[in-house]
């Protein structure tokens, strides 16, 4: 039994550094295939987002990007206009509502909204900017304009009485022009063979209504161009509070424009699902090295069992398992006495509490029982000398209890 105990206790306090490090080289090693794969998804990750990243809408006062509107809304901002930027109809009419007084609302595409989306913007007090509405829109909104028609985007100088236009001079201004109705108060700027891009209504109440039949102007890539920078913010910062709606497609799915998740998920988000999974489940195959049951096959050699023991002394202390290890010896060395001094064991379990175990090895042995205790239940060792100190103590207890 001695030699058994310091065959299992000496592969844990004194192994060699070379078979550790030739461990450590294999786990790396082994780690590699792995690693790889990760990291090849990562960056096939990042070039999909980079290049199907999904942009702003158009003029967006948050988007960075060219046909975004962010560069006009920091001019507006500067200039003391607080702006409220929402894709939601009932949230802009809010907004204009709590504003009061001096509010301008401006769409960047009428026709992106439902025809009783626009009856309530219309009905609230605020003037309103409008980009590029078709012929649906003004017959029922703004019917002292007619005969909406495409024409090119260009240079063009105001032409036209406008304090806003003359000011800004010459801007970058085409899509859609517009004639104005007969006996209508309309000024129009920016005019073509009669029909203009920009026009303006005053209604009765007060309040001013512009049509603009593009918004290119008032982009990032052209606010610097011509006069654009300056008719934007004479038509947008007229009043102190600007609502800005970013028009997007959802919103004609309901009447509030909120957009549900899936809506707002980039459509190539599926794809790339789909994608993984199926690469998760060639790696569950690739990996998958039984398809089978379990064969169970003959070793080839007997294995000792003072080599199974030093393997697994080996393993604890590769682990720093010295906990395990220490429970292990005692476990063993408890059964044993148990044996010697008479103790019930039922299936390698006590049928009575340890303080009985060690009041009969005390009598037996004739040491103290905490001493026992501390040997047979105490805890951990704290470093592999204490270890091996235990490994004695029991073997020396467990003589003394057979001699007694």
């Amino acid at each position: 039994m001695t030699e058994t105990v310091e065959r299992a206790v000496a592969p844990v306090s004194a192994p060699t550094s070379v078979a550790l490090d030739r461990t450590l080289r294999q786990r790396a090693l082994s780690l590699r295939r792995p690693a790889l794969i990760v990291v090849l998804l990562v960056l096939a990750s990042i070039v999909i987002g980079v290049s199907v990243s999904t942009p702003h809408a158009y003029l967006d006062p948050d988007g960075a990007d060219p046909q975004g509107g962010r560069a006009l809304r920091v001019l507006l901002e500067n200039g003391g206009v607080e702006v409220t930027r929402t894709t939601s109809v009932d949230a802009a009419v809010r907004a204009a509502s709590d504003a009061g007084v001096g509010t301008t609302i401006v769409v960047t595409d009428v026709n992106n909204l439902l025809q009783q989306q626009l009856s309530a913007l219309f009905g609230t007090k605020a003037d309103l900017v409008l980009l590029n509405p078709d012929a649906d829109s003004l017959t029922s909104l703004v019917p002292e304009l007619l005969h909406p028609r495409s024409t090119s985007n260009e240079a063009r100088d105001p032409l036209c009485s406008v304090p806003v236009a003359t000011r800004a001079g010459r801007a970058y201004v085409g899509g859609v022009s517009y004639a104005a109705a007969a006996d209508a108060d309309v000024a129009l700027c920016y005019s073509v063979d009669g029909q203009g891009s920009l026009a303006q209504v005053r209604r009765s109440d007060g309040r001013l209504i512009t049509v603009l039949g593009n918004g290119d102007a008032f982009s990032n890539g052209r606010l610097a161009d011509e006069g654009n920078a300056a008719l934007g913010l004479g038509l947008l910062g007229a009043d102190s509070h600007l609502v800005w709606v970013v028009a997007q497609p959802a919103l004609v799915n309901g009447q509030t424009g909120d957009a549900t998740l899936t809506e707002l998920l980039p459509k190539w988000i599926g794809l790339a699902l789909l994608q993984v999974c199926v690469l998760i489940g060639l790696l569950a195959v690739w990996r998958g090295r039984r398809f089978g049951p379990v064969v169970v096959e003959r070793l080839p050699v007997i294995v000792r069992a003072a080599e199974a023991t030093e393997g697994r002394a080996r393993l604890y202390r590769r682990a720093r398992a010295r906990d395990r290890a220490a429970e292990t010896l005692r476990a063993a060395t408890r059964l044993r006495l148990a044996a010697v001094v008479g103790v019930p064991v039922v299936a390698g379990q006590f049928t009575v509490a340890p303080e009985a175990l060690v009041s009969v090895v005390a009598a037996r042995s004739g040491q103290p029982p905490t001493d026992i205790a501390a040997v047979l239940f105490g805890g951990a060792p704290p470093n592999d000398p204490a270890l091996v100190q235990l490994a004695d103590a029991l073997d020396s207890l467990e003589r003394t209890v057979r001699h007694a």
